[in-house]
């Protein structure tokens, strides 16, 4: 007991719908990387991605988990509640990938009689990493924000539309990495730009308000928030309309994917990447400006 007359362990950690969610968590993380260890293996670079899509994951939530249990979480310099659903929030997208790379580059084709033992074990590994993706959105659906309730902004859509926008960019950025041919134009480097500008501001939010340091700024950061989205839809627009231009129209690019165009080497196929997730980004951010607008407006009307 503590000097207030509280356990020192926290039960519900465990015994609760959010802890059951997490031990589910644990056990799947700990299985999929016994399969991968054992006899799935991975390999290149889509595959050390995966394995540290699992390890990096397995290896958070444990640590979540036990801080949790113990209550130590209170010593820790973060919000704890902006931390963990913006973290389940990741994970969730780390997972999904995870799971469809390893599906698309260690699946492919039948296996061979001496292989069927190691392709057996990765169908297990991508069903695994596939259902852990489940209790991960369950925690996001447990610590969303509820109507009436008082909670941290990332557990907001608004909080967690900006951990997605952040993720789609990174795969804009490995389209771009991927032989993009993107320093060909002053245009696709104006696009380059806008890319990392807005990735880097929708981070800062992020760790500004996991950090628990908004409260520290000299302006409104609501505000600041809801003008940023909104300038971040106008780039993101200007993106998706010169983007294509400078990468599929035939005066600077091809219509169509070349004959000659190696899988997974392509300039091609990384450019149609950059232009489909480009447009996915915009989405977000003209939802997240909707949303930020709708709860400004319903937060004023209760003042």
């Amino acid at each position: 007991m503590d000097a207030h007359g509280g356990h020192y362990l926290n039960k519900e950690a465990v015994l609760s719908p959010l802890g059951a969610a997490r031990m589910c968590q644990l056990l799947l993380g700990c299985t999929i990387m016994a399969l991968v260890s054992h006899s799935a293996g991975y390999s290149a670079s889509y595959g050390t991605f995966c394995m540290f899509v699992w390890c990096f994951c397995f290896a958070v939530t444990l640590l979540v988990f036990a801080l949790d249990v113990t209550r130590l979480h209170a010593c820790m310099p973060v919000s704890w509640d902006n931390f963990t659903v913006a973290f389940a929030m990741l994970a969730t997208l780390m997972y999904v990938t995870a799971s469809v790379v390893y599906a698309v580059y260690f699946l492919q084709g039948a296996c061979a009689d001496e292989a069927c033992e190691a392709h057996v074990y990765r169908i297990a590994v991508t069903v695994c990493s596939s259902v852990c993706c489940f209790p991960y959105g369950a925690e996001v659906f447990l610590t969303r924000a509820k109507p009436g309730a008082v909670v941290g902004y990332m557990a907001t859509v608004s909080g967690l539309l900006k951990v997605v926008q952040s993720f789609v960019a990174c795969i804009i950025f490995g389209a771009l990495a991927n032989d993009s041919e993107y320093n060909q134009h002053i245009a696709s480097q104006y696009c380059v730009v806008v890319y990392s500008l807005c990735f880097s501001v929708t981070v800062i939010v992020v760790v500004l308000t996991v950090s628990g340091r908004t409260s520290a700024l000299r302006f409104p950061f609501d505000r600041f928030v809801v003008v940023y989205t909104f300038f971040a839809l106008i780039l993101y627009l200007s993106t998706a309309l010169i983007w294509p231009i400078f990468s599929f129209d035939r005066k600077y690019g091809n219509t169509t994917r070349p004959e000659d165009c190696p899988p997974g080497k392509c300039p091609w196929d990384s450019k149609l990447v950059v232009a489909v997730f480009t447009n996915v980004n915009l989405v977000l951010y003209f939802v997240d400006l909707v949303y930020s607008q709708r709860i400004r407006f319903v937060s004023s009307s209760a003042v």
